[in-house]
């Protein structure tokens, strides 16, 4: 079947759109902007939040440390209900989370700008799914339109939970999984109805097996990423400086490291057995997308870790992410005589 030359491109705009809240949602993280709007959707209780703390009221930190209280108690009856008694007493009994942050109009816009971001991959999901269900119902396309909207929906809701909980660091490596879910639907859209990306490519078992491994071993990757950021944050506010962050990092760090010099190998290897096919150009760009990403690795491990070589290190990640799962999307083995 044919699809119309706009309805291919609205998908890849969409999924440009969900890149951009990755990144958006890193440097709001970096720049510690993720309680800049303590509640949602609305900021501060508006659509357009305020500039200065005037125009807030004189009790907003107790208006809104009294709803995140209500929302916490909710998420913790849901967490109960699904057998997590001990992570939802955890959270009830965390004051911390209450504690409401004085009102910075940069950290404000920061965090009021990736909302927005998100509301555009959230329309452009949206307008997908019933372009999908008004003109191309074939069984396929319905199912991962409509598992991609229910689950940018529930991951909408969920970063309401993230606010709510004030930054509980499991929940971030949650939101971030979700993410990258949506990501592979949308790619898995975009292999069912572009013409670029429905031309398989031959490769033996062995070369595919590889790409496949690799591509798992980067989706681990990713979350023990997202480890190592979280004990530091813990390590940065108990006083410890970088000095001593890598005898205070411990093993995740160090898997974290030698697994990214595993994946760098091995992508090395598949880069030079197919460095004269064009079919194989998907692996180039693999390859070129692992040493930016290594590199942005190594200058965040040696140096103050910059913020936005922070995001940079995770943008580059999740497009590495993208490839591989595009190119085990095409691959297609073949028997070797």
């Amino acid at each position: 079947m044919k699809y119309s030359k706009w309805f291919v491109r609205v998908n890849w705009i969409t999924l440009v759109l969900i890149f951009l809240v990755v990144i958006a949602g890193s440097f709001v993280r970096i720049t510690g902007s993720g309680m800049g709007c303590p509640d949602w959707p609305k900021c501060f209780g508006q659509w357009v939040p305020p500039t200065d703390s005037s125009a807030l009221p004189s009790d907003y930190k107790l208006i809104y440390s009294e709803k995140r209280a209500k929302k916490v108690e909710k998420f913790g009856n849901i967490l109960t209900s699904i057998g997590m008694e001990e992570t939802a007493e955890k959270i009830r009994n965390d004051k911390s989370i209450l504690y409401e942050q004085d009102f910075n109009a940069r950290k404000t816009w920061t965090e009021y700008a990736n909302r927005l971001f998100g509301f555009l991959a959230g329309n452009g999901v949206l307008l997908v799914f019933l372009w999908i269900m008004l003109k191309y119902r074939k069984r396929k396309l319905v199912i991962t339109a409509t598992l991609n909207l229910v689950l940018l929906v529930f991951q909408a809701w969920f970063g309401s939970i993230v606010v709510a909980t004030n930054l509980v660091p499991w929940t971030i490596t949650v939101h971030l999984f979700l993410a990258l879910v949506i990501i592979g639907l949308q790619l898995y859209l975009i292999r069912l109805i572009a013409p670029s990306q429905q031309r398989n490519i031959k490769v033996s078992k062995q070369f595919y097996a590889l790409v496949f491994f690799i591509f798992v071993v980067t989706f681990f990757q990713m979350f023990l990423g997202t480890q190592v950021r979280e004990e530091i944050d813990h390590l940065t506010k108990a006083g410890i400086g970088r000095e001593g962050w890598s005898e205070n990092l411990g093993m995740i760090f160090f898997i974290h490291r030698s697994s990214s010099w595993l994946v760098l190998i091995l992508i090395t290897v598949m880069f030079w057995i197919s460095r004269k096919s064009k079919d194989l150009r998907i692996i180039h760009w693999a390859f070129a997308m692992l040493a930016i990403e290594l590199l942005s690795g190594v200058i965040l491990n040696h140096f103050n870790v910059p913020g936005l070589v922070q995001t940079a290190h995770l943008l580059f990640a999740c497009v590495l992410f993208g490839i591989l799962m595009m190119a085990t999307f095409r691959l297609k083995t073949k028997e070797i005589a």
